[in-house]
């Protein structure tokens, strides 16, 4: 098979004297797709079988956010193929598939001292660190912004490809033939491309490939509930019938299992477990104690979990993660720590001090308690690891499974699994590093599942935080001046710590202690027409690790900011809708999506009693309004409806957007009712999904959701959902009830 193809160009670099050793030469990297029998790599992202089936590399992790039809999808629209002769396969390790969106926006945490030299996707030292890291890590929803150009450009090259063997058949110009549903057309002759796909790949395409002029995108009111999908998932009927395969359902021979125990969040260590008490249980294999954690192995989980039960491991702690003294040290930061401007706007004359109008908010940890646990298998033969495991960073975990066997990266072979729900869980890597160590120990194929309990024992949650929120107001009660005062740990540079340095928990937090971190207090800033703002980041050191979650800082800040702008309006006399509306003329978009979401939640004006309160918010280019109607009665809170208007720009599928935003609404719901537990002696007080009051389907409100058509660049839905429920459903309460809810999850103290 002839390939002219053999690499691909990733970008010429410019020159310069901060650019040495990175602006060296463009570089080619070889073709990463291997083809199979009778299938034709086109780049690195297409492959087209005889039969005609379309394969497209993938190199985002699916964890319900629809990637694996996302990918697909905008290569079908511009290649011209039949959507039901399209597959999906995992992308391989290969430099080609670096996250340079995503790593511009997280440039803070890999290139802390020069972030501003990284934040563009296309800067050079973003680009070649990319490149050199095989940074594929999924989050931040960048699928779309990141993999979108490459794809189309590949799509376009291999139609053209396509249209040029089928010319060259038919002895006519490859300009005059047309592609549809996997059929290269001219006239009244027609080819499919399996036929053409073996002769396709000896062609060259044009410089640059020949884009379709309308990319995919697909317009909200062209859909009808009911009609078949233009484009329905292809995950989904393998979800259905129960063939998708999660980490947990692998399988290879010889196989052992393993439960785990670890020691309580904090500086901790096992000393010792009763040795013999597994004696007695059939299957059972060995105990293996390492660090902070003991793991049973059997033939068998439940085996495997009952043997550490009966082993009830003992543990040395120091700094164990406390509930009480986060909260002390929040509060200390919040008094006398030091000051991070992270953001400043006009006169800062008019913030300083004790403005006349300031208000205490609280968040409280809360868990990701994702329907799948932590499971990695582990097999180790010949010198080299394998590993099938869920990760959002398979780069990252690769390299710290091959730092804890003390072996080269190279001989490590990650098989990148389907994640069951993962909110931002799965960039943590410590269940495959414990995986290869066991199977070390055992020298046998070992698969590690976590319990339901470890998972939130062990798992990290996202941060606590408080916030100040202070404002100077005119005479007719428009703030001039806003402060935000947000006490928090520097939560993401921890967690960039333990991802890019390798970093125990323990010692991320005092790598980081008193650093100001922008990204901590993500989406603090007002998206309203304020002539003076400052957000500061105060940094508190608490000993409890945290962690990102879907959402990350805009879940808290969206309930900060919208929460006091509604008091503002209260204090002000003045509806809550108009006074949000007449702060927004520079920001039509979001204007619009409040207008809209009133009309749909047929909005009366948030007055006494009517229990509806709004919210809106800003992710990126990303823009939602949301209008909750919510009850106080002798069961505690009831959201009974959420009416919601986004606009994301160009939607490449809508039935998946749909999906994000109705699910960040729920999960975002839990957020605010739930989701959360106190910390005592480094464990949660509570350890089971049914403590956490996550919503059931009978406590689910029914969801209005609308979508604004735009031309714009595509946004990511994915988050806009959690970061505004929370403040529309406690604006809701405080219409309902007059009590103003302060406090996330909304305890029931205050209820």
């Amino acid at each position: 098979m002839a390939i002219t193809r053999r690499g691909i160009l990733i970008g010429a670099l410019a020159g310069g004297g901060l650019a040495i050793g990175y602006a060296l030469r463009p570089r080619h990297f070889p073709l990463p797709l291997e083809p199979g029998r009778d299938e034709y790599a086109f780049d690195a992202w297409i492959k087209i079988g005889s039969d005609g089936v379309v394969s497209v590399a993938v190199p985002q992790v699916e964890m319900g956010q629809g990637v694996t039809t996302l990918i697909p999808q905008i290569v079908a629209h511009e290649l011209g193929a039949d959507w039901r002769q399209v597959a999906v396969e995992p992308a391989p390790t290969s430099a080609i598939y670096a996250n340079q969106v995503l790593a511009a926006r997280w440039a803070p945490l890999w290139m802390p001292a020069f972030p501003k030299l990284a934040e563009e996707p296309d800067s050079v030292f973003t680009r070649r660190w990319a490149q050199d890291t095989r940074f594929n890590v999924t989050a931040d929803g960048t699928a779309v912004a990141a993999f979108e150009a490459p794809v189309r450009e590949a799509a376009a090259s291999a139609r053209a490809m396509l249209m040029q063997a089928a010319a060259a058949r038919w002895g006519v110009a490859w300009e005059e033939c047309r592609v549809q549903g996997g059929f290269v057309i001219h006239e009244g002759q027609r080819l499919p491309f399996g036929v053409l796909a073996s002769e396709a790949v000896g062609f060259s395409p044009p410089d640059p490939p020949p884009l379709d002029p309308q990319p995919m995108g697909e317009d909200p009111g062209d859909f009808v509930p009911g009609l078949q999908l233009a484009y329905p998932r292809l995950d989904l009927p393998s979800k259905v019938d129960g063939t998708w395969t999660f980490a947990g359902d692998v399988r290879i021979p010889g196989m052992v299992h393993a439960a785990i125990r670890h020691a309580p969040l904090g500086r901790a260590e096992v000393i010792g477990y009763r040795q013999d008490a597994a004696r007695g249980l059939r299957g059972f294999d060995r105990f293996v104690q390492h660090g902070s954690w003991l793991a049973a192995v059997a033939r068998d989980w439940w085996t495997a979990d009952t043997a550490l039960s009966r082993a009830a491991p003992r543990y040395r702690v120091s700094g164990a993660a406390d509930s009480g003294q986060a909260d002390t040290a929040l509060d200390a930061a919040m008094q006398q720590g030091e000051t991070h401007r992270i953001f400043a706007y006009g006169d800062m004359e008019q913030v300083k001090g004790g403005l006349p109008l300031q208000i205490r908010y609280e968040i409280a940890p809360a868990l990701h308690a994702t329907i799948e646990t932590a499971s990695a298998t582990a097999r180790i033969e010949g010198g080299r690891l394998e590993l099938w495991v869920g990760t959002q960073a398979p780069e990252a975990t690769r390299k710290a499974a091959a730092k804890a066997l003390g072996m080269s990266v190279v001989d490590v072979v990650l098989y990148p699994m389907p994640i069951g729900g993962s909110f931002d869980r799965r960039l943590e890597l410590d269940h495959a590093v414990e995986a290869a160590l066991i199977a070390r120990e055992v020298g046998k194929p070992v698969q590690l599942t976590w319990s339901r309990r470890q998972e939130q024992a062990a798992g990290l949650p996202r941060t606590p935080a408080v916030a100040v929120m202070a404002a100077r107001t005119d005479a007719e009660g428009n703030p001039v001046g806003w402060r935000a005062r947000i006490a928090v740990p520097p939560t993401a540079r921890e967690f960039g710590r333990r991802l890019f340095h390798g970093d125990t928990p323990q010692d991320a937090i005092r790598a980081v202690a008193g650093e100001g971190d922008a990204m901590a207090v993500d989406g603090a800033i007002p998206p309203y027409r304020i002539a003076n703002v400052a957000v500061d980041h105060v940094p508190a050191r608490i000993d409890l690790p945290t962690a990102r979650m879907r959402g990350n800082a805009h879940g808290y800040t969206a309930f900060f900011t919208e929460s006091f702008i509604d008091e503002l309006a209260h204090k002000a006399e003045r509806e809550p809708l108009s006074f949000r509306m007449a702060m927004l003329g520079q920001n039509p978009r979001l204007a619009e999506c409040l207008q809209r979401v009133a009309a749909l939640a047929q909005w009366g004006g948030g007055g006494d009693n009517s229990g509806q309160g709004i919210a809106c918010h800003m992710i990126g280019e990303g823009r939602i309004a949301v209008v909750a109607s919510a009850r106080r009665d002798e069961n505690g809170v009831r959201v009974e409806r959420l009416s919601a208007v986004a606009d994301i720009g160009r939607i490449v599928n809508f039935d998946i957007a749909r999906q994000q935003i109705e699910g960040g609404l729920i999960f975002g719901l839990g957020l605010t009712l739930g989701s959360s537990t106190r910390y005592t002696d480094g464990r949660p007080d509570l350890d089971g999904l049914g403590d956490l009051a996550l919503p059931t389907l009978a406590d689910s409100p029914e969801i209005d959701l609308a979508f604004i058509a735009s031309d714009a660049e595509p946004a990511d839905p994915g988050e806009l959902g959690v970061a505004a429920v929370a403040p529309a459903v406690a604006n809701a309460l405080f219409s309902a009830t007059g009590y103003r809810f302060r406090r996330l999850p909304l305890f029931a103290e205050e209820l």
